[in-house]
């Protein structure tokens, strides 16, 4: 095997653990995924637009509003929380406000 060919495994190899370690980042909710058009990663990307910060807590859960199923996330900047949802058809914002006193 030649010394490019190993760097190409090598490199795949890396690829595929770092896309696996990713992928296996669990979600309370996930039995709701197959009913969503919107993706976990998409709607994180959605909510940190919305609210830069770390996620520090994420769910797909049946909610009111919207279409009925949401992404909520709740994303820590300093020491703030703020919780937003998401909505998980068509990733439209449904809220954006600082986590009280007694979080969902």
């Amino acid at each position: 095997m030649g010394a490019d060919m190993r760097i190409f495994l090598g490199t795949g190899l890396v690829c595929g653990l770092l896309i696996a370690s990713l992928g296996a980042h669990a979600f309370s909710g996930q039995q709701f995924a197959k009913d969503a058009k919107v993706g976990i990663a998409q709607a994180r990307s959605i909510a940190l637009r919305a609210h830069p910060g770390e996620i520090v807590d994420e769910e797909l859960e049946k909610e009111v509003g919207g279409s009925g199923l949401r992404y909520s996330f709740v994303i820590r900047t300093g020491q703030v929380k703020q919780e937003v949802g998401v909505d998980a058809q068509d990733g439209a914002v449904l809220e954006d406000k600082v986590e009280g006193s007694n979080p969902d």
